[in-house]
C-alpha cells in the first residue's frame, strides 16, 4: 500500500515483552471504541485473561500470529485462527484485528489486513473470515477489501443493558479473480 510504512512479522517469538504489549495494544483499542471483545473501560488485568487463551493457541496450537511495527513499535495485530475441524481446513477466521488508536487513518488496518490476504494465499487458502460488531461501520472497511457480508445473528452481543448488537460475518474468497 503507497505511503503505509509498516513491517509485518508472521510467527514472532511470544517473548514476555511481546505479551505485554499486545495486551497493552488491546486495552488502548478497546478503551478507544474498538471492537475486539470487550467494552470500554477495561484493564490490562482484564484482558490478559483472554490474551493467554489467544497466546496458548499461537504457542501450542495451530493459530498463527501477525504483527506490524511502524519502526519497532508494535502498531497492529491479528491472529490467523485455525477453525479446529477437519471439513474447514480450507479457510480461517481472523480473529482480534486491531490498530493502535493513534495510528487510525493511515491505512495501517488496510495493509495489516493485505498482508492477511497475502499469507492466505500463500498458504493456499481459499478463503478468510470476520466477524464484526454491528453499528461501528466495520462493514464497510471490510467491503472496501473485498470481503462481503454472508451472514449476521441479531442482538448477539449484547454491550450493555438495551444495547445489543448484531454480529456481522464478513468473507473474503481468495479463489476469486
Amino acid at each position: 500500500m503507497a505511503g503505509v510504512n509498516l513491517r509485518f512479522v508472521l510467527d514472532p517469538v511470544l517473548t514476555p515483552e511481546l505479551r505485554e504489549q499486545i495486551v497493552a495494544l488491546w486495552v488502548e483499542v478497546t478503551n478507544a471504541g474498538g471492537a475486539v471483545g470487550f467494552v470500554a473501560p477495561v484493564t490490562a488485568a482484564e484482558v490478559r485473561p483472554v490474551a493467554e487463551e489467544a497466546f496458548a493457541g499461537i504457542a501450542d496450537g495451530p493459530d498463527r500470529l501477525l504483527v506490524g511495527y511502524e519502526g519497532d513499535r508494535l502498531v497492529g495485530i491479528l491472529v490467523i485462527c485455525d477453525n479446529r475441524f477437519h471439513l474447514t481446513t480450507h479457510w480461517r477466521t481472523l480473529k482480534r484485528v486491531m490498530v493502535h488508536p493513534d495510528t487510525q487513518g493511515r491505512g495501517y488496518g488496510a495493509a495489516l489486513m493485505r498482508e492477511a490476504e497475502r499469507i492466505g494465499r500463500e498458504l493456499g487458502l481459499a478463503a478468510l473470515h470476520v466477524t464484526v460488531r454491528d453499528g461501528l461501520g466495520l462493514g464497510a472497511f471490510y467491503g472496501r477489501l473485498g470481503y462481503r457480508e454472508v451472514g449476521r445473528l441479531p442482538a448477539a452481543l449484547r454491550l450493555a443493558p438495551g444495547d445489543d448488537r448484531d454480529e456481522v460475518f464478513m468473507w473474503l474468497d481468495l479463489n476469486a479473480a
